[in-house]
């Protein structure tokens, strides 16, 4: 289809007397002869999926009139594109200030993000502020189709009413990057983009000169309005051929216009810090050099942002509540000692929100001076901290909770790996180490004592367990995909994880108490239709499942599926019907962790957050830095709002492009062992079924991909019925249902849409 026909069609629509045309009477005004007409129903096709045109009664077509258009309930906000599974979807994202009446609302209650149907997306870009009239529509309903298995009618969801939002104006554009496959056509030069969610081709207005066809490259939005068929660009860079080492993650990095280099004025504010800690500030922290704090980490961990210190209290009435309890120190690197508020470090921090771990290296948001150096707890060294001391009773419950700021020597360094080791250390064991270890060993496994206790109080509370084993991708040293390995939730995991959810529940609760304004992590409650809707998924698993509103219960289908095949696909799914988490001015509360209070606070290296509420908790201070808390400077409750949704949309590109370059890798590295292993085969789940037909994700690696309907063996007349989970055929005893292990081959990999489909191992 040419961009001609499009532009000749949109003219003629346009024009100030046109009369709605039919095919034949656009094919004759622009001279197609019959046979040749194809074409031109493409682009009219196009048109009305753009929204460009409407389809009148009897095949005539119009331009779509605004005006005519159900009326919708204005709001401003950001659009985001993102794929599920094999589906691209748009969603609107609503400002936090958005004044709508009551039954706009609840609907926004229900979900943060609203549908915004394909015909209603016009000619945005991922991450547009856009205004937006949200209106009723109807969700498309599903054909009944009979089931020959079982001789009756499967039963089809009715077509319900729901909120989508529509384009009605793109009010500001990010500078937009485009990452893709140059092309050219005689003098015509395109981009074919990598991301499917935009259009094709781009239009290329500049090229650089060392660019040839076939190069990934990146190109620079010019412009892209109404009278623009496709999106004007000026290449930019070249990255080298697509299989070229390293493309791949460079090609996400400029997709997200993640930075990869800090400004020489940022690099010179760290170069000017003194690694040496001055006497006068270790004169006003508490000192904790002399106490046996130590950190835990993953082996390839970098930056220490935490160090733990964890003692039993004798049971003497000197200790009041906690006499027989615990003192538990929670230490987090002083990240706001070194960066002040409005200095280009500062600004730069805000700016890039967070760190950014992808499958081959770390964006951090701070210079590695910092974020490796000498904001990191490393062992051996002296290290300036923010701390909370809480003190537990023996049931573990908190009775007391201080804050500090402190200096800190740490006495050891664990990986995960090594922490269990010691924590499985047998007494005489432990003897025989120097006495040093031997008070460190002890330690640790106290602290997972009082871990276990904290652990149990926070599920007899509410909480929900959607801990999972992950898996992660090997690189060689070409960066290049060669094996994977996955990454147990043990003991050692959830000891920290309980640690840094007191202390960030602990500061909370402060900041909320004296009513200073701060920064709070928030998760909403859930929807009652998405939770029944992830039920109807449980339920074709052959879980019994009940009222999933009903926390109890729900914590009962969470046990029952720990140690399954499915138990991460489920885990996924529930994840995926809940709200996001995000951050917020208000402190809404936790719903996953079930707390009343909760913020961040554990992380300032690598979120920007942390180290806001850092900044509060200083101008808070009961002990230690009281001299310099007075001076500390905290933004104000409007700002802190602005803050606060910027730093959740840094959040959400962070998220989305770690998830595609480890999608990438898993790619990458199946495609591999396919190759060195033409016969091999995985086992895989079927996690769910639809209409294309049957999503599965291979147990060992957690890799998901599709076998697609006509994938299926050769022979058969197969029916997928996407409400019971199953996929029968005629005249055999063939049954699939959702739930069921099943052998798979890798078929081939779709690497425009970044999936991967697989067939049925024979």
């Amino acid at each position: 289809m040419s961009k001609s026909l499009l532009d000749a069609i949109e003219s003629i629509v346009r024009e100030p007397n046109y009369q709605a045309l039919n095919k034949n009477e656009f094919a004759r005004k622009l001279k197609i002869p019959p046979r040749e007409r194809e074409p031109l129903r493409r682009a009219l096709a196009e048109l009305l999926k753009k929204g460009v045109i409407t389809r009148l009664h009897r095949g005539r077509y119009a331009l779509r009139s605004k005006s005519k258009r159900s009326a919708g309930v204005p709001a401003t906000g950001t659009i985001f594109y993102r794929r599920r599974d094999d589906e691209l979807r748009a969603y609107f994202i609503a400002d936090a200030d958005s004044d709508l009446p009551e039954s706009m609302q609840k609907a926004l209650e229900r979900d943060d993000r609203i549908l915004v149907p394909g015909r209603y997306t016009g000619r945005t870009l991922n991450r547009d502020r856009v205004r937006v009239s949200l209106v009723q529509d109807k969700a498309p309903e599903r054909a009944k189709k009979k089931n020959p298995r079982k001789g009756r009618k499967v039963k089809s969801r009715r077509s319900q009413e729901r909120v989508v939002a529509r384009v009605e104006e793109i009010l500001e554009r990010p500078a937009a990057q485009f990452v893709g496959i140059f092309q050219q056509d005689g003098k015509y030069a395109s981009l074919h983009p990598d991301d499917p969610a935009l259009p094709r081709p781009i239009d290329l207005i500049e090229v650089l000169p060392e660019a040839k066809p076939g190069l990934k490259v990146v190109a620079q939005l010019v412009e892209w309005n109404a009278k623009q068929r496709h999106p004007q660009a000026r290449m930019v860079e070249v990255l080298g051929a697509a299989d070229d080492p390293g493309v791949d993650i460079l090609s996400v990095i400029r997709k997200f216009q993640l930075p990869l280099e800090f400004s020489e004025e940022v690099q010179a504010e760290a170069a000017a810090i003194e690694e040496k800690i001055p006497a006068e500030e270790l004169r006003k922290r508490d000192d904790w050099r002399d106490r046996d704090v130590f950190t835990i980490d993953p082996s390839d961990a970098k930056d220490f942002d935490d160090a733990i210190h964890v003692r039993r209290l004798p049971d003497d009435p000197k200790y009041g509540k906690a006499a027989g309890g615990w003192e538990l120190g929670v230490h987090i690197a002083d990240v706001s000692h070194y960066v002040e508020p409005g200095t280009a470090m500062d600004k730069e921090a805000i700016a890039r929100g967070n760190s950014v771990y992808l499958a081959d290296r770390v964006v951090p948001m701070l210079p590695e001076k910092l974020s490796n150096g000498i904001c990191s707890l490393r062992p051996d060294v002296d290290r300036l901290t923010q701390a909370v001391i809480i003190r537990f009773n023996k049931h573990g419950k908190a009775v007391s909770e201080e804050f500090t700021s402190a200096v800190i020597h740490s006495k050891k360094r664990y990986t995960y790996e090594e922490a269990l080791k010691a924590l499985k250390l047998a007494p005489e064991k432990i003897a025989a180490l120097p006495p040093a270890e031997a008070a460190i060993t002890r330690q640790v496994q106290e602290a997972w004592r009082l871990a276990e206790q904290l652990r149990k109080r926070r599920f007899q509370q509410g909480a929900l367990d959607l801990d999972f084993t992950e898996v992660k991708v090997v690189l060689d040293d070409k960066g290049r995909a060669r094996d994977i390995v996955k990454v147990y939730y043990d003991e050692t995991h959830q000891l920290i994880e309980e640690f840094m959810l007191v202390a960030n529940e602990a500061v909370a609760k402060t900041t909320k108490t004296k009513l200073t304004p701060s920064l709070y992590r928030i998760h909403e409650d859930a929807d009652p239709e998405k939770l029944l809707a992830f039920r109807d998924l449980a339920r074709a698993y052959g879980y019994k499942a009940g009222d999933l509103t009903n926390r109890d219960l729900l914590q009962n289908l969470l046990r029952s599926i720990k140690g399954k095949p499915e138990e991460h696909t489920l885990k996924i799914a529930l994840l995926k019907s809940l709200k996001r988490a995000a951050y917020s001015t208000d402190p809404l509360g936790h719903y996953g962790l079930s707390k009343t209070n909760y913020t961040h606070f554990t992380s300032p290296i690598r979120r920007y957050a942390d180290l806001v509420v850092h900044r509060v908790l200083r101008k808070l201070s009961q002990r230690g830095n009281k001299q310099d808390a007075a001076k500390v400077r905290v933004p104000n409750i409007a700002r802190l709002a602005e803050i606060a949704k910027h730093i959740s949309d840094t959040e959400r590109t962070a998220a989305a492009a770690e998830q595609e370059t480890r999608r990438l890798k898993l790619m990458e590295y199946i495609a591999w062992v396919a190759r060195e292993q033409p016969d091999k085969t995985f086992e895989a789940i079927v996690y769910d079924i639809k209409p294309l037909g049957l999503f599965v994700e291979l147990t060992d690696l957690n890799i998901k991909g599709l076998i697609r309907k006509e994938d299926l063996p050769k022979g058969e007349r197969y029916y997928i019925d996407a409400n019971l989970k199953e996929v029968t055929a005629s005249g055999s005893d063939f049954l699939i249902k959702a739930g069921d292990t099943v052998e798979v081959r890798l078929r081939d990999i779709d690497h425009e849409r970044q999936f991967i489909n697989f067939a049925l191992a024979e």
